[in-house]
């Protein structure tokens, strides 16, 4: 993945050393990695339909950077991948006869607040669609490598493009349909459209993928990067990881085998009615 020197996104606040939950990181060790993965499993890419309760007191206690001030390689990674993001997705909506909203991108450190409550390292990345901003705390990718073994630059570029995804969801009008079909299953049924949210969402990553491949010179290498972190961060992987017990209907992300599966449907069309996991009569 040849990212260095590309444009970066100016819809990037960095809020990294501004408090707001360092004590967390000192817990350490076995216990801050089973906390990551509970709350991975439990859903934290669908904190917008958990109704934005405030999780804590703790606000951010210094000025964010400016929008474009790229102050590490970290956040010009973030910033290009985003910037990716923004040409592709504007270019499909365009061809559709839309216009598209880009995304806000939040990387903080701790925890942090957001229009859906308050933003904390166990959450892991998630999209708020209350502010339309997707919130990162960039030592998940240090996570990923080294106890999930889903390093890589595109395995994290894959972690990003997926929240984007949550974004175009967003703009299509899809997470508000969700959400009320949602508040009126039963908890089968709404873990059940939460797999279906998320799988598209990793459509929609593969899809951009696709789109982006030229201009971020991937390689076959790159691609199974993603394919790998998907299987990684699958319900199935985790709930082992976290309970020693696989339990399908408690799924709300889908299994390694179906994110990989939607990733890899996404890229090789880049069709986006291809992501139509709704339609899906396999799931």
């Amino acid at each position: 993945m040849d990212w260095r020197g590309k444009r970066t996104s100016d819809r990037i606040e960095d809020r990294r050393g501004a408090g707001g939950g360092r004590a967390m990181r000192r817990t350490g060790g076995l216990g801050l990695i089973i906390v990551l993965l509970v709350g991975i499993f439990f859903g934290v890419d669908l904190s917008p339909f958990l109704g934005g309760g405030t999780i804590g007191p703790v606000p951010s206690r210094q000025a964010p950077t400016g929008p474009n001030e790229i102050n590490d390689e970290m956040e010009e990674f973030v910033g290009v991948v985003l910037a990716q993001t923004e040409e592709v997705w504007s270019g499909i909506f365009e061809a559709s006869g839309y216009e598209y909203s880009r995304p806000r991108l939040v990387l903080y450190e701790g925890g942090t607040t957001s229009g859906c409550g308050f933003a904390q390292s166990a959450m892991g990345p998630f999209y708020c669609p209350n502010d339309q901003t997707v919130f990162l705390d960039t030592s998940f990718f240090q996570m990923m490598q080294q106890q999930m073994g889903a390093g890589g630059d595109f395995a994290y570029a894959y972690v990003i493009a997926h929240e984007v995804g949550h974004h175009v969801q967003n703009e299509l009008g899809l997470l508000g349909e969700v959400n009320a079909r949602r508040a009126r299953a039963s908890e089968r049924e709404s873990n059940a459209l939460s797999v279906r949210v998320e799988l598209q969402a990793d459509c929609y990553a593969g899809l951009w993928a696709h789109e982006a491949a030229a201009g971020l010179n991937l390689t076959d290498g790159d691609i199974r990067e993603a394919l790998n972190t998907a299987e990684r961060i699958g319900d199935d992987t985790l709930q082992r990881a976290s309970r020693g017990r696989v339990v399908p209907d408690s799924f709300t992300h889908g299994s390694g085998d179906q994110r990989r599966e939607w990733f890899y449907r996404g890229f090789r069309t880049g069709d986006p009615a291809a992501c139509d996991t709704f339609a899906a009569t396999d799931l």
